[in-house]
Protein backbone atom coordinates (compact mmCIF):
# COMPACT_ATOMS: atom_id res chain seq x y z
CA UNK A 1 0.00 0.00 0.00
CA UNK A 2 2.73 2.84 0.91
CA UNK A 3 4.60 1.98 -2.46
CA UNK A 4 1.17 2.35 -4.34
CA UNK A 5 0.67 5.61 -2.68
CA UNK A 6 4.22 6.92 -3.56
CA UNK A 7 4.07 5.57 -7.08
CA UNK A 8 0.65 8.06 -7.49
CA UNK A 9 2.52 10.81 -6.71
CA UNK A 10 4.32 10.70 -10.29
CA UNK A 11 3.46 12.65 -13.27
CA UNK A 12 2.82 12.49 -16.97
CA UNK A 13 5.65 11.47 -18.48
CA UNK A 14 3.95 12.45 -22.09
CA UNK A 15 4.81 8.86 -23.32
CA UNK A 16 1.56 7.46 -23.97
CA UNK A 17 2.54 3.92 -24.20
CA UNK A 18 4.54 4.32 -20.29
CA UNK A 19 1.32 6.20 -19.30
CA UNK A 20 -1.17 3.46 -20.09
CA UNK A 21 1.15 0.73 -18.15
CA UNK A 22 1.23 2.65 -15.21
CA UNK A 23 -2.99 3.48 -15.39
CA UNK A 24 -3.35 0.13 -16.55
CA UNK A 25 -1.49 -1.39 -14.03
CA UNK A 26 -2.75 0.80 -11.02
CA UNK A 27 -6.37 0.39 -12.10
CA UNK A 28 -6.12 -3.26 -12.40
CA UNK A 29 -8.40 -3.27 -15.75
CA UNK A 30 -8.04 -6.26 -16.73
CA UNK A 31 -9.97 -7.32 -13.60
CA UNK A 32 -11.96 -4.58 -12.99
CA UNK A 33 -14.94 -5.04 -15.86
CA UNK A 34 -16.38 -1.52 -15.24
CA UNK A 35 -12.93 0.35 -15.74
CA UNK A 36 -13.29 0.50 -19.45
CA UNK A 37 -9.98 2.30 -21.63
CA UNK A 38 -10.15 2.51 -25.63
CA UNK A 39 -7.20 3.46 -28.17
CA UNK A 40 -8.24 5.85 -30.91
CA UNK A 41 -6.25 8.57 -32.93
CA UNK A 42 -6.80 12.15 -32.88
CA UNK A 43 -5.17 14.78 -35.52
CA UNK A 44 -2.81 11.80 -36.37
CA UNK A 45 -1.70 11.09 -32.74
CA UNK A 46 -2.28 7.95 -30.36
CA UNK A 47 -4.83 8.98 -27.51
CA UNK A 48 -6.58 6.84 -24.86
CA UNK A 49 -9.47 7.53 -23.15
CA UNK A 50 -10.58 5.62 -19.46
CA UNK A 51 -13.59 6.15 -18.00
CA UNK A 52 -15.47 3.94 -15.20
CA UNK A 53 -18.58 2.58 -16.72
CA UNK A 54 -21.94 3.68 -15.42
CA UNK A 55 -20.47 7.39 -14.56
CA UNK A 56 -20.13 8.83 -17.60
CA UNK A 57 -22.91 10.54 -20.00
CA UNK A 58 -23.04 7.76 -23.14
CA UNK A 59 -24.43 10.24 -25.66
CA UNK A 60 -22.53 13.13 -24.43
CA UNK A 61 -18.89 11.19 -24.76
CA UNK A 62 -20.02 9.60 -28.27
CA UNK A 63 -20.55 13.45 -29.63
CA UNK A 64 -17.30 14.76 -27.99
CA UNK A 65 -15.66 11.61 -28.96
CA UNK A 66 -16.78 12.25 -32.40
CA UNK A 67 -15.72 15.77 -32.92
CA UNK A 68 -12.43 14.59 -31.51
CA UNK A 69 -11.88 12.25 -34.51
CA UNK A 70 -12.53 15.00 -36.94
CA UNK A 71 -9.37 16.96 -35.99
CA UNK A 72 -7.05 16.77 -38.79
CA UNK A 73 -3.38 16.28 -38.69
CA UNK A 74 -3.10 20.12 -39.64
CA UNK A 75 -5.59 21.59 -36.76
CA UNK A 76 -4.26 19.33 -33.67
CA UNK A 77 -2.46 21.77 -31.43
CA UNK A 78 0.68 20.93 -29.82
CA UNK A 79 -0.37 20.49 -26.03
CA UNK A 80 -3.36 19.62 -24.01
CA UNK A 81 -4.19 23.30 -23.09
CA UNK A 82 -4.64 23.80 -26.79
CA UNK A 83 -6.69 20.90 -27.14
CA UNK A 84 -9.20 22.00 -24.03
CA UNK A 85 -9.34 25.45 -25.35
CA UNK A 86 -9.61 24.87 -28.61
CA UNK A 87 -11.71 21.56 -29.46
CA UNK A 88 -13.30 20.49 -26.47
CA UNK A 89 -17.15 20.89 -26.75
CA UNK A 90 -18.14 20.98 -23.56
CA UNK A 91 -17.93 23.32 -20.26
CA UNK A 92 -16.40 21.34 -17.34
CA UNK A 93 -13.32 20.59 -18.59
CA UNK A 94 -9.71 20.84 -16.62
CA UNK A 95 -6.40 19.40 -17.24
CA UNK A 96 -4.39 17.61 -14.84
CA UNK A 97 -0.98 16.36 -14.74
CA UNK A 98 -0.60 14.71 -11.49
CA UNK A 99 -1.45 10.67 -11.69
CA UNK A 100 -3.10 10.23 -7.67
CA UNK A 101 -5.20 13.22 -8.99
CA UNK A 102 -6.15 11.82 -12.13
CA UNK A 103 -6.93 8.39 -10.51
CA UNK A 104 -9.03 10.73 -7.82
CA UNK A 105 -11.32 11.79 -10.76
CA UNK A 106 -11.41 9.12 -13.12
CA UNK A 107 -12.84 6.74 -9.63
CA UNK A 108 -15.09 9.87 -9.24
CA UNK A 109 -16.73 9.52 -12.58
CA UNK A 110 -14.78 11.81 -15.12
CA UNK A 111 -14.09 11.41 -18.57
CA UNK A 112 -10.22 11.31 -18.91
CA UNK A 113 -7.98 11.27 -22.26
CA UNK A 114 -3.92 10.77 -22.79
CA UNK A 115 -2.30 12.09 -25.61
CA UNK A 116 1.48 10.87 -27.11
CA UNK A 117 3.47 13.58 -26.49
CA UNK A 118 0.86 15.54 -24.42
CA UNK A 119 2.57 15.73 -20.85
CA UNK A 120 -1.17 16.64 -19.18
CA UNK A 121 -4.10 14.33 -19.25
CA UNK A 122 -8.06 16.38 -20.18
CA UNK A 123 -10.88 15.59 -17.49
CA UNK A 124 -14.15 16.36 -18.49
CA UNK A 125 -16.89 16.08 -16.26
CA UNK A 126 -19.62 14.29 -17.83
CA UNK A 127 -20.37 12.03 -15.05
CA UNK A 128 -23.87 11.13 -14.00
CA UNK A 129 -24.83 9.31 -10.57
CA UNK A 130 -27.90 6.73 -10.45
CA UNK A 131 -30.15 9.01 -7.88
CA UNK A 132 -33.63 8.85 -7.33
CA UNK A 133 -36.05 11.42 -7.59
CA UNK A 134 -36.45 14.94 -5.69
CA UNK A 135 -39.30 14.65 -3.18
CA UNK A 136 -40.66 15.18 -0.15
CA UNK A 137 -38.70 13.37 2.77
CA UNK A 138 -40.55 10.91 4.57
CA UNK A 139 -38.97 12.29 7.68
CA UNK A 140 -39.24 16.31 7.79
CA UNK A 141 -42.80 16.48 5.86
CA UNK A 142 -44.85 19.37 6.54
CA UNK A 143 -48.41 20.76 6.45
CA UNK A 144 -47.09 23.77 4.05
CA UNK A 145 -44.00 24.50 2.63
CA UNK A 146 -42.04 23.13 -0.50
CA UNK A 147 -42.41 19.40 -1.13
CA UNK A 148 -38.86 18.66 -1.95
CA UNK A 149 -35.93 17.10 -0.58
CA UNK A 150 -32.17 16.15 0.24
CA UNK A 151 -31.05 12.98 -2.08
CA UNK A 152 -28.21 11.09 -2.16
CA UNK A 153 -26.45 13.31 -5.20
CA UNK A 154 -24.26 15.97 -3.35
CA UNK A 155 -24.33 18.28 -6.59
CA UNK A 156 -28.42 18.17 -6.45
CA UNK A 157 -28.92 18.63 -2.65
CA UNK A 158 -26.28 21.93 -3.44
CA UNK A 159 -27.95 23.07 -6.35
CA UNK A 160 -31.44 22.90 -4.14
CA UNK A 161 -29.75 25.33 -1.66
CA UNK A 162 -28.33 27.34 -3.90
CA UNK A 163 -31.91 28.07 -5.98
CA UNK A 164 -32.86 29.89 -2.54
CA UNK A 165 -29.93 31.63 -1.86
CA UNK A 166 -28.84 33.36 -5.34
CA UNK A 167 -25.91 35.46 -3.58
CA UNK A 168 -22.43 35.90 -3.83
CA UNK A 169 -21.70 35.70 -0.28
CA UNK A 170 -23.17 32.17 -0.29
CA UNK A 171 -19.98 29.95 -0.19
CA UNK A 172 -19.71 25.61 -1.18
CA UNK A 173 -16.32 24.71 -0.16
CA UNK A 174 -15.38 21.55 -1.33
CA UNK A 175 -12.90 18.96 0.69
CA UNK A 176 -12.51 15.34 0.62
CA UNK A 177 -11.86 12.78 3.67
CA UNK A 178 -11.65 8.92 4.01
CA UNK A 179 -7.63 7.65 2.75
CA UNK A 180 -10.14 4.81 0.55
CA UNK A 181 -13.21 6.29 0.24
CA UNK A 182 -12.55 9.80 -0.78
CA UNK A 183 -15.82 10.87 0.25
CA UNK A 184 -16.91 14.45 -0.62
CA UNK A 185 -17.96 16.87 1.59
CA UNK A 186 -19.58 20.32 1.01
CA UNK A 187 -19.00 22.92 3.72
CA UNK A 188 -21.37 26.15 2.96
CA UNK A 189 -21.89 29.11 4.70
CA UNK A 190 -22.33 32.95 3.95
CA UNK A 191 -19.55 34.76 3.72
CA UNK A 192 -19.74 37.64 6.56
CA UNK A 193 -22.33 36.13 8.90
CA UNK A 194 -20.62 32.79 9.91
CA UNK A 195 -18.09 32.51 12.78
CA UNK A 196 -14.89 32.83 10.49
CA UNK A 197 -13.01 31.26 13.47
CA UNK A 198 -15.07 27.96 14.15
CA UNK A 199 -15.55 27.77 10.37
CA UNK A 200 -11.60 27.16 9.92
CA UNK A 201 -11.75 24.60 13.05
CA UNK A 202 -14.61 22.56 10.97
CA UNK A 203 -12.16 22.48 7.81
CA UNK A 204 -8.93 22.17 9.52
CA UNK A 205 -10.76 19.05 11.28
CA UNK A 206 -12.34 18.07 7.70
CA UNK A 207 -9.00 17.80 6.53
CA UNK A 208 -7.19 16.33 9.19
CA UNK A 209 -9.37 13.21 9.32
CA UNK A 210 -7.15 10.32 9.10
CA UNK A 211 -10.19 7.25 8.87
CA UNK A 212 -9.71 4.75 6.10
CA UNK A 213 -13.62 5.30 5.07
CA UNK A 214 -16.53 7.51 6.45
CA UNK A 215 -18.24 4.27 6.85
CA UNK A 216 -21.27 5.67 8.35
CA UNK A 217 -21.30 8.76 6.32
CA UNK A 218 -22.50 11.47 8.36
CA UNK A 219 -22.33 9.99 11.90
CA UNK A 220 -18.60 8.88 10.92
CA UNK A 221 -17.86 12.91 10.34
CA UNK A 222 -19.81 14.05 13.52
CA UNK A 223 -17.81 11.68 15.39
CA UNK A 224 -14.52 12.54 13.90
CA UNK A 225 -15.85 16.39 14.20
CA UNK A 226 -16.82 16.17 17.40
CA UNK A 227 -14.92 13.74 20.19
CA UNK A 228 -18.55 13.83 22.64
CA UNK A 229 -18.49 12.14 26.37
CA UNK A 230 -20.82 9.24 25.27
CA UNK A 231 -22.58 9.74 28.68
CA UNK A 232 -24.05 13.31 27.84
CA UNK A 233 -27.28 11.94 25.22
CA UNK A 234 -27.77 15.11 23.69
CA UNK A 235 -27.49 16.03 20.25
CA UNK A 236 -24.94 18.24 19.06
CA UNK A 237 -25.40 17.95 15.50
CA UNK A 238 -29.11 19.09 13.87
CA UNK A 239 -29.97 16.79 10.71
CA UNK A 240 -32.72 17.67 8.26
CA UNK A 241 -33.44 16.63 4.37
CA UNK A 242 -35.26 19.74 3.79
CA UNK A 243 -33.11 22.20 1.35
CA UNK A 244 -35.56 25.10 2.70
CA UNK A 245 -34.57 24.34 6.27
CA UNK A 246 -31.13 24.20 5.44
CA UNK A 247 -30.57 27.45 3.48
CA UNK A 248 -32.45 29.10 6.51
CA UNK A 249 -29.70 28.09 8.36
CA UNK A 250 -27.19 29.27 6.45
CA UNK A 251 -28.55 32.35 6.30
CA UNK A 252 -28.72 32.73 9.82
CA UNK A 253 -24.58 32.23 10.20
CA UNK A 254 -24.48 28.60 10.55
CA UNK A 255 -22.67 26.29 8.89
CA UNK A 256 -24.26 23.16 6.72
CA UNK A 257 -22.11 20.25 6.01
CA UNK A 258 -23.42 18.34 3.06
CA UNK A 259 -21.48 14.38 2.62
CA UNK A 260 -22.30 12.91 -0.60
CA UNK A 261 -24.30 10.00 -0.64
CA UNK A 262 -26.41 10.98 2.37
CA UNK A 263 -29.73 12.55 1.88
CA UNK A 264 -29.51 14.87 4.78
CA UNK A 265 -27.86 18.11 5.96
CA UNK A 266 -25.75 18.54 8.62
CA UNK A 267 -26.63 21.58 10.55
CA UNK A 268 -23.64 23.38 13.47
CA UNK A 269 -23.16 24.78 15.80
CA UNK A 270 -26.84 23.40 17.46
CA UNK A 271 -27.82 24.56 20.53
CA UNK A 272 -31.14 22.59 22.45
CA UNK A 273 -33.41 25.11 20.79
CA UNK A 274 -32.25 24.52 16.91
CA UNK A 275 -33.10 20.55 17.71
CA UNK A 276 -36.49 21.56 18.88
CA UNK A 277 -37.83 23.94 16.17
CA UNK A 278 -39.54 22.67 12.81
CA UNK A 279 -40.35 24.11 9.55
CA UNK A 280 -44.01 24.40 10.43
CA UNK A 281 -43.20 27.15 12.84
CA UNK A 282 -42.64 29.17 10.20
CA UNK A 283 -44.85 28.05 7.21
CA UNK A 284 -47.78 28.94 9.76
CA UNK A 285 -48.94 32.48 11.19
CA UNK A 286 -46.99 33.73 14.01
CA UNK A 287 -49.51 33.16 16.67
CA UNK A 288 -50.45 29.49 15.49
CA UNK A 289 -46.25 29.17 14.61
CA UNK A 290 -46.01 29.84 18.68
CA UNK A 291 -48.17 27.56 19.69
CA UNK A 292 -47.03 25.10 18.13
CA UNK A 293 -43.36 25.59 19.30
CA UNK A 294 -44.93 26.10 22.66
CA UNK A 295 -46.86 22.67 22.32
CA UNK A 296 -43.42 20.57 21.34
CA UNK A 297 -41.56 22.23 24.39
CA UNK A 298 -44.46 21.09 26.81
CA UNK A 299 -45.54 18.01 25.47
CA UNK A 300 -41.30 17.01 25.80
CA UNK A 301 -41.22 18.01 29.28
CA UNK A 302 -44.54 15.82 29.97
CA UNK A 303 -42.77 12.76 27.76
CA UNK A 304 -40.14 13.18 30.77
CA UNK A 305 -41.98 13.67 33.74
CA UNK A 306 -45.26 11.45 33.69
CA UNK A 307 -44.27 8.02 34.14
CA UNK A 308 -42.04 8.97 36.90
CA UNK A 309 -44.26 11.21 38.73
CA UNK A 310 -46.99 8.79 38.36
CA UNK A 311 -44.39 5.77 39.67
CA UNK A 312 -43.33 8.61 42.78
CA UNK A 313 -47.65 9.44 43.22
CA UNK A 314 -48.04 5.13 43.44
CA UNK A 315 -45.59 4.93 45.78
CA UNK A 316 -46.98 7.44 47.97
CA UNK A 317 -50.51 7.46 47.88
CA UNK A 318 -51.05 9.35 51.17
CA UNK A 319 -49.74 12.50 48.68
CA UNK A 320 -52.47 12.51 46.11
CA UNK A 321 -55.43 15.34 46.74
CA UNK A 322 -58.86 13.50 47.07
CA UNK A 323 -60.10 15.06 44.38
CA UNK A 324 -57.46 13.09 42.03
CA UNK A 325 -57.81 9.92 43.59
CA UNK A 326 -59.39 9.10 40.06
CA UNK A 327 -55.48 8.05 39.52
CA UNK A 328 -54.91 5.78 41.84
CA UNK A 329 -54.71 2.06 40.65
CA UNK A 330 -57.91 0.13 39.97
CA UNK A 331 -57.06 -3.74 39.74
CA UNK A 332 -54.58 -5.52 41.59
CA UNK A 333 -50.47 -5.29 40.83
CA UNK A 334 -49.32 -8.35 40.11
CA UNK A 335 -45.67 -7.16 39.00
CA UNK A 336 -44.46 -4.17 40.91
CA UNK A 337 -44.64 -0.47 38.76
CA UNK A 338 -41.37 -0.30 37.85
CA UNK A 339 -40.41 -3.27 36.60
CA UNK A 340 -43.98 -2.68 34.12
CA UNK A 341 -42.49 0.60 33.00
CA UNK A 342 -38.58 -0.65 32.25
CA UNK A 343 -39.89 -3.36 30.46
CA UNK A 344 -42.23 -1.48 28.51
CA UNK A 345 -39.94 1.06 27.47
CA UNK A 346 -38.16 -1.83 26.26
CA UNK A 347 -41.25 -3.02 24.20
CA UNK A 348 -41.92 0.33 22.56
CA UNK A 349 -38.40 0.04 20.81
CA UNK A 350 -38.77 -3.43 19.80
CA UNK A 351 -41.68 -2.38 18.05
CA UNK A 352 -40.15 0.47 16.41
CA UNK A 353 -37.74 -1.65 14.87
CA UNK A 354 -40.06 -4.63 14.30
CA UNK A 355 -41.64 -1.51 12.33
CA UNK A 356 -38.85 -0.78 10.58
CA UNK A 357 -38.21 -4.10 9.60
CA UNK A 358 -41.66 -5.45 8.52
CA UNK A 359 -42.45 -5.61 4.61
CA UNK A 360 -45.41 -3.58 3.73
CA UNK A 361 -47.51 -6.10 2.46
CA UNK A 362 -47.54 -7.30 6.46
CA UNK A 363 -47.83 -4.23 8.48
CA UNK A 364 -50.80 -3.90 8.77
CA UNK A 365 -52.07 -7.27 9.91
CA UNK A 366 -48.76 -7.44 12.23
CA UNK A 367 -49.85 -4.34 13.67
CA UNK A 368 -53.33 -5.21 14.46
CA UNK A 369 -51.55 -8.42 16.20
CA UNK A 370 -49.23 -6.81 18.07
CA UNK A 371 -51.98 -3.82 19.25
CA UNK A 372 -54.48 -6.49 20.79
CA UNK A 373 -51.53 -8.25 22.30
CA UNK A 374 -49.94 -5.20 23.60
CA UNK A 375 -53.18 -3.66 24.17
CA UNK A 376 -55.91 -5.87 25.92
CA UNK A 377 -54.74 -9.50 25.94
CA UNK A 378 -51.51 -7.62 28.32
CA UNK A 379 -53.66 -5.92 30.41
CA UNK A 380 -56.26 -9.18 30.72
CA UNK A 381 -53.33 -11.56 31.96
CA UNK A 382 -52.13 -9.58 34.43
CA UNK A 383 -48.62 -8.49 33.45
CA UNK A 384 -49.47 -4.47 33.02
CA UNK A 385 -51.87 -2.44 34.31
CA UNK A 386 -54.14 -0.34 32.15
CA UNK A 387 -53.03 2.89 33.84
CA UNK A 388 -49.51 1.91 33.29
CA UNK A 389 -50.72 1.27 29.43
CA UNK A 390 -52.50 4.09 29.17
CA UNK A 391 -49.57 6.41 29.92
CA UNK A 392 -47.01 4.41 28.30
CA UNK A 393 -48.98 4.56 24.83
CA UNK A 394 -49.17 8.31 25.67
CA UNK A 395 -45.13 8.71 26.29
CA UNK A 396 -44.57 6.88 22.95
CA UNK A 397 -46.69 8.61 20.90
CA UNK A 398 -45.75 12.15 22.17
CA UNK A 399 -41.62 11.08 21.51
CA UNK A 400 -42.35 11.22 17.80
CA UNK A 401 -43.61 15.22 18.43
CA UNK A 402 -39.83 15.64 18.28
CA UNK A 403 -38.56 15.61 14.95
CA UNK A 404 -34.79 14.99 15.96
CA UNK A 405 -34.59 11.13 16.90
CA UNK A 406 -31.40 11.72 18.95
CA UNK A 407 -33.42 14.26 21.40
CA UNK A 408 -36.41 11.49 21.49
CA UNK A 409 -33.82 8.71 22.67
CA UNK A 410 -31.74 11.06 25.01
CA UNK A 411 -35.11 11.91 26.75
CA UNK A 412 -35.60 8.40 26.59
CA UNK A 413 -32.53 7.48 29.04
CA UNK A 414 -33.27 10.47 31.58
CA UNK A 415 -36.67 8.98 31.73
CA UNK A 416 -35.65 5.59 32.85
CA UNK A 417 -32.75 7.07 34.94
CA UNK A 418 -35.52 8.91 37.16
CA UNK A 419 -37.66 5.73 37.23
CA UNK A 420 -34.70 3.98 38.84
CA UNK A 421 -33.96 6.70 40.79
CA UNK A 422 -37.64 7.16 42.51
CA UNK A 423 -38.08 3.71 43.03
CA UNK A 424 -34.66 3.63 44.85
CA UNK A 425 -35.48 6.94 46.86
CA UNK A 426 -38.34 8.13 46.84
CA UNK A 427 -39.03 12.11 46.61
CA UNK A 428 -35.14 12.71 46.79
CA UNK A 429 -34.52 10.35 44.02
CA UNK A 430 -37.01 12.07 42.20
CA UNK A 431 -35.61 15.71 42.40
CA UNK A 432 -31.86 14.11 42.01
CA UNK A 433 -32.68 12.80 38.82
CA UNK A 434 -34.32 15.89 37.37
CA UNK A 435 -31.18 17.95 38.72
CA UNK A 436 -29.32 15.69 36.84
CA UNK A 437 -30.95 16.41 33.77
CA UNK A 438 -30.60 19.78 33.82
CA UNK A 439 -27.27 19.68 34.68
CA UNK A 440 -27.07 17.52 31.84
CA UNK A 441 -28.36 20.36 29.45
CA UNK A 442 -26.76 23.08 31.08
CA UNK A 443 -23.08 21.74 31.37
CA UNK A 444 -23.06 20.91 27.73
CA UNK A 445 -21.41 22.82 25.20
CA UNK A 446 -22.10 23.23 21.27
CA UNK A 447 -19.33 22.20 18.64
CA UNK A 448 -18.81 25.49 18.79
CA UNK A 449 -17.87 25.38 22.35
CA UNK A 450 -20.73 27.75 23.32
CA UNK A 451 -23.00 27.37 25.89
CA UNK A 452 -25.95 24.68 24.67
CA UNK A 453 -28.90 26.49 26.04
CA UNK A 454 -27.92 30.30 24.52
CA UNK A 455 -30.12 32.52 24.86
CA UNK A 456 -31.09 31.14 28.08
CA UNK A 457 -27.41 31.17 29.54
CA UNK A 458 -25.86 33.65 28.75
CA UNK A 459 -29.00 35.42 28.98
CA UNK A 460 -30.17 37.15 25.92
CA UNK A 461 -33.87 38.42 25.93
CA UNK A 462 -34.65 39.45 22.55
CA UNK A 463 -33.18 36.24 21.27
CA UNK A 464 -34.75 34.56 24.06
CA UNK A 465 -38.23 35.89 23.20
CA UNK A 466 -37.32 34.98 19.07
CA UNK A 467 -36.69 31.37 20.26
CA UNK A 468 -40.21 30.98 22.06
CA UNK A 469 -42.43 33.06 20.25
CA UNK A 470 -42.84 32.95 15.98
CA UNK A 471 -42.68 36.49 15.61
CA UNK A 472 -42.93 37.81 11.87
CA UNK A 473 -40.15 38.74 9.90
CA UNK A 474 -38.12 41.21 10.74
CA UNK A 475 -38.06 44.03 7.26
CA UNK A 476 -41.92 42.87 6.96
CA UNK A 477 -43.68 45.79 5.01
CA UNK A 478 -45.02 48.12 7.31
CA UNK A 479 -48.23 50.15 5.80
CA UNK A 480 -51.40 52.26 7.06
CA UNK A 481 -53.18 49.16 7.23
CA UNK A 482 -50.74 47.03 9.35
Amino acid sequence: METLEKETQKTILGNLEQDMAYLNRVLDVDKNFDVIYRLVNLGGKNACMYLIDGFCKDEMMQKILQYFMDITPDEMPSDMHGLSKQFTPYVEVEIEDKFDTIIHFLLSGMFVLLVDGFDKALLIDSRTYPARSVEEPEKDKVLRGSKDGFVETIVFNTALIRRRIRSTDLHMELLTAGKSSRTDIVVCYMKGRVDEKFLEEVKRKIQNITVDALTMNQESLAECLYQRKWYNPFPKFKYTERPDAAAAQVLEGNIVILVDNSPSAMILPTTIFDVMEEADDYYFPPITGTYLRMTRFLIGVLTYLLTPTFLLLMNNPQWIPESFSFIMLKEEVNIPLIWQFLLLELAIDGLKLAAVNTPNMLSTPLSVLAALVMGEFAVESGWFSSEVMLYMAFVAIANYTQANYELGYALKFLRVLNLILTQLFGLWGYIGAIVLAVLGICCNRTVAHSSYIYPLIPFDWKNLKNRLIRRRLPGAFKGKNQ
